[in-house]
């Protein structure tokens, strides 16, 4: 097969580029996760794209596809989900953290993500040091318990595709679509960033028209955590609707949290530390949890018991 009439929709440039309907765009990302394209048409794909940009109805699209390929975990309780692929590079990835936090509040927690950049520390070896090892195969998610995907377990070609940027130096629709789909077969609430003010408005366009419950927040560095020193605003999507559940924190800081170094190693204590009581939560990441669960209770009430199972990685 060839994706060639496709990318003469997307690849006349800026202003003579139109966009794909949700079904094509569906029937394109189906070629290229399935591998049945050239290299030059999978170049040609990213290039055209990063240039026109990704309309709503695309990257349903997308995600119709990669939803029907991949892997998922099954889960009968409501599961977090945690897309971590932007790792950090300034401050310590608490990922990990807030993963453990709400696993602590008995919820099912998959973290999936796979590094994308050789310059940053990633999630995955924050939980390495916690004890938390990669899935080799799929399980169940269980309350109380952090799960660790990479995405070649996901769908190999997703993480192929992901892989592009290592050769193209430039970013391409999987890089936001890793952050809006979920692995996981049950009731699941996502929980998902940006980095920039437009990813807010295309993040947002797409879980409305997708109907994904979701938390959506401007993450650490890109990771789905809130800002340790300031709590960042934050949307929650339910039914299609969009709802302002948390406003940015404004003025000047009165105080900086004592935070770790950015080594894995020392992340992981420090986070053993918070767990222990020995070390008190950030403020806006405490939040951000109280949000998660609530949201959780009222998405999914058939689903939420009152009673919260211990986590199966205590520090």
């Amino acid at each position: 097969m060839s994706i060639s009439h496709h990318i003469k929709i997307i690849g006349r440039g800026k202003d003579g580029a139109r966009a794909l309907s949700r079904e094509d765009a569906a029937d394109l990302m189906g070629q290229l996760l399935d591998g049945t394209v050239t290299d030059l048409e999978v170049g040609a794909f990213c290039l055209a794209m990063r240039i026109k940009g990704e309309t709503p109805e695309e990257m349903a699209g997308f995600l119709d596809a990669i939803h029907a390929r991949l892997q998922r975990l099954p889960a009968t309780a409501p599961t977090v989900v945690l897309p971590s692929y932007n790792g950090a590079r300034k401050l310590p990835v608490l990922t990990p953290l807030l993963a453990l936090l709400l696993a602590r509040e008995g919820l099912a927690v998959l973290v999936h993500g796979c590094e994308t950049e050789n310059n940053r520390i990633s999630a995955q070896k924050v939980l390495s040091a916690l004890d938390i090892k990669a899935l080799t195969a799929i399980q169940n998610a269980v309350p109380g318990q952090v799960l660790f995907a990479p995405t070649e377990l996901l769908h190999p070609g997703l993480k192929r595709l992901l892989d592009v940027r290592r050769v193209v130096g430039l970013r391409n629709p999987a890089h936001s679509l890793v952050k809006l789909m979920v692995p996981v077969v049950g009731p699941a609430l996502l929980v998902s960033s940006y980095t920039h003010p437009e990813y807010l408005q295309s993040m947002t366009a797409t879980l409305t028209l997708t109907h994904t419950p979701a938390l959506l927040l401007r993450g650490t560095e890109g990771e789905p955590v809130a800002d340790a020193r300031r709590t960042p605003a934050m949307d929650a999507f339910a039914a299609g609707v969009a709802t302002r559940v948390q406003e940015s924190q404004a003025g000047p800081l009165a105080e900086l949290p004592d935070l770790p170094g950015t080594a894995p190693e020392d992340t992981a204590a420090w986070i053993q530390r918070v767990l222990a009581g020995q070390a008190p939560v950030p403020q806006p990441v405490a939040q951000q949890v109280a949000h998660i669960v609530a949201l959780t209770r009222a998405t999914f009430p058939k689903h939420v018991t009152d009673a919260a199972t211990p986590a199966a990685h205590p520090a």
